[in-house]
This record gives C-alpha cells, sequence and structure tokens, in this order.
C-alpha cells in the first residue's frame, strides 16, 4: 500500500507539472500573437510590439523546452488564422514561430564531450556555437524578407513599383517631396534595411529571452562567452557567393543583395565581440565600449566599421592573435 501512494502521488506530481507547462505554452502563445496583431491598431507603440513578438515564444524555448514552443506556436499561429485570415497566421509562421522555436532549440542544443578531469566527473557539455546561431538568424531574416516582397509581386520590376509606391504614400502624408533619383535610390536599399532590422530584432529578442529566463533560473545551460562568438569558414564564401549575385539583375539581384546584407550584420555582430575582446586590457574599457555602441544607435553609420572588424577577424584572426600574446592566468591558490 506504501507502493500505491508514493506512485500516486508521483504521478499527480507528474500531472500538474505538464498541466502548469502547458498553461505557460498558452500564455506565451496568447502573448506573442496579440503582440503580432497589436499592428493592425495602427498606434505607434505597436510597431515596438511587433518586434517584439517572438520574445513570448523564446522564452518559452528556453526555459520549458521545444515542445512548450511547440504548443505556443501552434496556438499563437492558429488563432491569427482564425482571426484574421490564413495568410496572416502563415506570415506569422514564418517570421515569428519558425525563428523563435528553432532558435531556442539551437540554444539548447549541447553534445557531451570528454572531461578533463578524472573518470568519475560527469561529462563536459559542447553547447551550440553562437556564430553558427547567428547564421541561422541571418537565414530566417534573409527568408522572411524574400517572402514580404514575393506578397509584392513575382519579378523585379513589379516588387520594385510597389515599393515606390507605398514609399509615394508615406511621403506624401508627411508632406514631403523628394527627387525621382531619390526616392529610386531609397527603393533599392529598402530590401537591405528590411533584413538589417529583422536580424537586430531576432538577435535582441534572443538575447533578452536568454537574460529573462536565467534570471528566473529556468535557463537550462550556462550563459554563453559571447567574446568567442564567430561565423563559421562558410558564411564567408557565401557572403562573397551572394556579393557576386547582385550583378546579376532581376528577383537574383534583390534576393542576393538580401543575403549579403543579412550575413553583412551577422558579421557585424562578430564585429563586437571582437571589440569586447581587443579591449580587455584597456583600464578604460567600459567607455571606450559605451562609446561604440552610443555611435552606433545615434549615427548608425558607424556600424560600418563594426562590420569590417567583424569580416576582417574572419580572414586575419585578430582575437586569437591577441588572445595568444596574453599572458596565461595565474595558478588557483
Amino acid at each position: 500500500m506504501v507502493g500505491v501512494f508514493k506512485t500516486s502521488n508521483r504521478s499527480k506530481g507528474a500531472g500538474q507539472l505538464m498541466i502548469a507547462t502547458v498553461l505557460i505554452a498558452l500564455a506565451g502563445g496568447c502573448a506573442s500573437a496579440l503582440m503580432f496583431a497589436s499592428i493592425s491598431s495602427g498606434a505607434p507603440v505597436s510597431l515596438l510590439l511587433l518586434y517584439l513578438a517572438p520574445l513570448p515564444l523564446m522564452v518559452v524555448a528556453l526555459g520549458w523546452g521545444p515542445l512548450s514552443a511547440t504548443i505556443a506556436s501552434a496556438t499563437a499561429s492558429f488563432a491569427l488564422a482564425a482571426i484574421f485570415g490564413i495568410p496572416y497566421g502563415i506570415g506569422y509562421i514564418i517570421g515569428v514561430a519558425l525563428p523563435s522555436w528553432w532558435l531556442g532549440h539551437l540554444a539548447l542544443l549541447g553534445r557531451p564531450v570528454a572531461s578533463s578531469g578524472n573518470g568519475a566527473a560527469a561529462p563536459d557539455i559542447e553547447w551550440y556555437p553562437v556564430g553558427r546561431i547567428l547564421v541561422w538568424i541571418a537565414g530566417f531574416a534573409s527568408l522572411t524578407t524574400i517572402c514580404i516582397l514575393l506578397t509584392y509581386g513575382t519579378d523585379a520590376p513589379a516588387i520594385l513599383a510597389t515599393l515606390k509606391q507605398g514609399l509615394l504614400r508615406i511621403l506624401e502624408i508627411r508632406g514631403i517631396a523628394a527627387d525621382e533619383k531619390v526616392l529610386d535610390a531609397l527603393v533599392t536599399i529598402m530590401p537591405a534595411c528590411a533584413v538589417v532590422g529583422i536580424v537586430v530584432t531576432l538577435t535582441i529578442n534572443l538575447w533578452l529571452a536568454g537574460k529573462i529566463t536565467a534570471m528566473s533560473g529556468r535557463l537550462r545551460r550556462p550563459w554563453p562567452d559571447l567574446k568567442t562568438a564567430a561565423l563559421p569558414k562558410a558564411a564567408l564564401a557565401a557572403l562573397c557567393v551572394a556579393a557576386a549575385c547582385t550583378l546579376a539583375g532581376g528577383l537574383l539581384a534583390i534576393a542576393a543583395q538580401i543575403v549579403t546584407s543579412a550575413l553583412m550584420m551577422a558579421y557585424g555582430f562578430a564585429g563586437f565581440a571582437v571589440l569586447h575582446t581587443l579591449t580587455l586590457a584597456l583600464k578604460s574599457r567600459a567607455l571606450w565600449l559605451g562609446s561604440a555602441y552610443a555611435a552606433v544607435v545615434l549615427f548608425i553609420w558607424p556600424v560600418i566599421a563594426i562590420v569590417v572588424l567583424g569580416l576582417a577577424d574572419a580572414v586575419f584572426g585578430f582575437r586569437q592573435r591577441y588572445l595568444r600574446k596574453q599572458p596565461p592566468p595565474l595558478p588557483a591558490p
């Protein structure tokens, strides 16, 4: 009888835990759906909520696992499709649900490696590299941007014409007159600006989700050393191929421009990691880093220098050379 009662209590506890997990997943999915749907209100704050729509799903994925994230994503997708229509739900799946679920899964992906200690010690875990996660973010951002553009037309002239009409409408509402050449230049860079914005949004959401989950004690992995973030070598080759394809013209050139911009932004985040490494020995490190971030936020164009730094590190290995010159750490007392 004692064994029966123990088993019953254990089953009851597992059932309550499952119910709580499902409720958390449903709450996260509903929150994300509401944030995504708020853009239909037209309120200024709705744009910020749209950018943060992946955050609840990522928190669920990092804190409660991929299954909970699947429940949350399915709940939000079905709700949006039922209320606003199937295209709206598909857009949510491509732009929010799929990236959030997969990035959360990758962040928790690890494999045991040989431990440097004795055989009785638990094996170390090698977690999925941050640099590869940045590549996935660039890929999802490119996919989302290309899918959005394909709703404007199936060829380059139609897409550019639709973008130009939308830009003209915005300028007319604000009472701004623009030259035709300026309009053409703005329309040309709009896809690149859009994909860069999505890369930044997904990266910040994943970072915020990790911080929130770590503060709550639910993060299932140690916090990564972001200074070591480096893109794989194949990413540099893909960047070169995409940059070359921008000269092809037509729809291929637009897609190549999007992929090139997304990968360059990924190298920009790697450039910030390089900057954090190269300033380790500086006494006024916080001032230098703060100034760099402030310049990027206020003026935007200094991010080009950060991208160049990330690309240069991928080619010349600045971080490895710098760390090799540093003295070894003192032995523990």
